[in-house]
């Protein structure tokens, strides 16, 4: 036959952990057909000499619910490797919703997963009231990469229970037998699971707590029984389990975790994190992920390959200066010229003798985190770094700008003002605020290696002016399975745990692997110059909205179902990408 698409001369690395192996691939009609040497012609070829040839990769934890409502492009996700993204995560989604309800989903996904609500009010088009519509309305629009749904707690319990449905609020019988209702209805239509969200330092826009935030074990595990004979589906949770509260909470708060998944009978993953103020709560949840596990009740952890942290800039969501009345007098002003006027020494003088107000220079609240740095912000700076051109995610601690405020003899706030002003005020300033409490990695190490652990959190979509991890996929290569020493994978193990290892565990049997009859999603990769570039500030989002980008080289083709997405980080405009809908 002839085959649609070659790839020659490449090391295959096909995703089950097998040793990597030079050979050909052909496809034909979106699958992989022939792996070896290619006897046939092909209409299109790409030379592999010197790359690896994977499977795509498959991002099980992103935010991408409005944006894959108008976005064809899936960025930051498509450029780093990834070919499949699950959506709906940690509880919230556009879907189910009444009419009335619109405004409240998107103050909760603004508020929880930092996406500027009118961006999601100008992009949306809500061409759907129930869960299923909401797959179809997404399957109208062509995409460079494939997207599943799970079904979004808040959302269904704000449809169910209406004004009810307020943290704290009981769900009834008939409420929970609603719940399992639609859930099972979205189920059948093709939605991939159900997600909660559990954790206090999520919020609503008006800073409430979401709908489902302490919803009685009761309720999870009633909604979770709509998976009982359906073989199929799975389940996602976040919580911090009730650290704030007491040490004690943390047994019954899994307990009620466990209970669904076992209810559901299907997988759960956790989304797993090193907490400053919990510093081995990880532990914890890897060793009672354990215990159910080893009892029948499948669970894994989500675990992200660096530290989660916060992107400060003068042009970016956050930084530290937004609430000081000398900079919210200038804050509308075009960023060179907000640099001119803080460059001035007097200026810089007047600001840092200032105080922190409660409201920014337009109008909006001052973030918590804000406050919380400048009422310690020696102890922050410890942690804050400069970015550069090539970032590093596994800074030194000589490095922080507190350290640098140490050897000049001045405020660790005016390194931080200085630093800022850098580059034309377009530097940018890396803050880790979760893995991070022992200034390296190595936590994160045994966490990545753990049997039931899986690559994520990179949160595509989502916290687009103050984070950028969903080049996550891409670091974990060069990272983990490149240039660090200590906790070092194998490329085949590392491939393994972005490619099948996320496909198997969702479902997804037609992907994962590069094997015979399986979908062709695939990438050609320069391993030794594959590389992350800086976050990029682009304002791209509907109603002007601004967020994070971050390119990589390396990447010398992305595969979608035969069609080529992408060429040397470069879309190519084709759109391949559908809804899966696992059956």
């Amino acid at each position: 036959m002839a085959y649609d698409l070659a790839i020659v001369n490449g090391m295959v690395v096909d995703g089950t952990g097998a040793p990597a192996r030079r050979a050909d691939v052909g496809v034909k009609d979106g699958r992989i057909v022939a792996i070896g040497a290619l006897e046939e012609r092909a209409t299109r070829t790409i030379d592999a000499e010197g790359a690896l040839v994977t499977p795509g990769f498959v991002d099980v934890h992103t935010h991408y619910d409005g944006q894959a409502t108008w976005d064809a492009q899936m960025l930051p996700s498509s450029a780093h490797g990834v070919t499949t993204a699950v959506m709906g995560n940690c509880g919230v989604g556009f879907a189910p919703v009444r009419p009335r309800d619109r405004e409240r989903l998107i103050a909760l996904m603004e508020g929880v997963e930092d996406i500027p609500g009118s961006a999601l009010a100008e992009g949306i088009r809500w061409e759907w009231e129930h869960f299923g519509e909401y797959l179809d309305a997404l399957d109208r629009r062509p995409r460079t990469i494939d997207v599943a749904a799970q079904v979004p707690h808040d959302a269904l319990r704000v449809y169910v229970m209406g004004e009810r449905a307020v943290a704290g609020g009981r769900a009834t019988d008939d409420d929970v037998a609603q719940m399992r209702a639609m859930l099972r209805s979205a189920l059948d239509r093709g939605a991939l699971g159900f997600s909660t969200g559990r954790s206090d330092n999520h919020r609503a826009k008006d800073g409430s707590e979401t709908p489902a935030a302490d919803a009685e074990a009761r309720e999870l595990a009633g909604i979770a029984r709509a998976f009982e004979g359906l073989g199929r589906g799975v389940l996602q949770a976040v919580s911090d389990f009730d650290m704030h509260v007491s040490p004690e909470r943390f047994d019954p708060e899994f307990d009620a975790l466990e209970a669904m998944a076992e209810a559901a009978g299907r997988p759960l993953a956790i989304s797993t994190l090193q907490r400053d103020s919990a510093t081995d709560q990880w532990r914890k949840i890897l060793a009672r992920i354990e215990r159910a596990s080893a009892r029948g009740v499948t669970m894994n952890a989500l675990v992200a390959p660096r530290p989660i942290g916060v992107i400060l800039g003068l042009d970016a969501t956050f930084h530290p200066f937004i609430g000081f009345p000398s900079y919210k007098a200038i804050a509308h002003l075009p960023l060179a010229e907000r640099v001119a006027i803080l460059s001035r020494p007097e200026v810089k003088a007047k600001l840092l003798s200032e105080r922190s107000e409660k409201v920014a220079g337009d109008g909006s609240p001052i973030p918590p985190l804000a406050d919380q740095l400048l009422a310690a912000v020696d102890f922050v700076a410890m942690r804050l770094f400069r970015m550069g051109s090539t970032p590093s995610y596994e800074p030194q601690r000589q490095d922080a700008l507190f350290a640098e405020a140490m050897r000049r003899g001045v405020p660790a706030l005016e390194v931080v003002y200085d630093a800022l002003l850098e580059e034309g005020g377009n530097a940018l300033l890396y803050f880790p605020l979760y893995n991070y409490g022992s200034y390296s990695l190595d936590d994160v190490a045994e966490m990545l290696h753990h049997p039931r652990a899986m690559v994520s959190l990179g949160d595509g979509g989502a916290h687009v002016g103050t984070i950028c991890d969903a080049s996550m996929f891409t670091y974990f290569l060069v990272h983990w399975a490149r240039d660090r020493e200590r906790g070092r994978f194998t490329i085949e193990e590392a491939v393994r745990k972005l490619t099948s290892e996320p496909a198997r565990w969702a479902g997804f049997a037609d992907r994962g692997e590069i094997t015979i009859g399986r979908r062709a999603d695939l990438n050609v990769i320069e391993l030794d110059h594959l590389a992350l570039r800086a976050p990029r500030l682009v304002r791209d989002l509907p109603a002007g909205g601004k967020r994070f980008l971050q390119d990589a080289i390396g990447y010398r083709a992305t595969i979608v179902r035969g069609e080529t997405i992408a060429t040397n980080g470069a879309l190519t405009g084709a759109t391949p990408g559908r809804v899966v809908r696992p059956s």
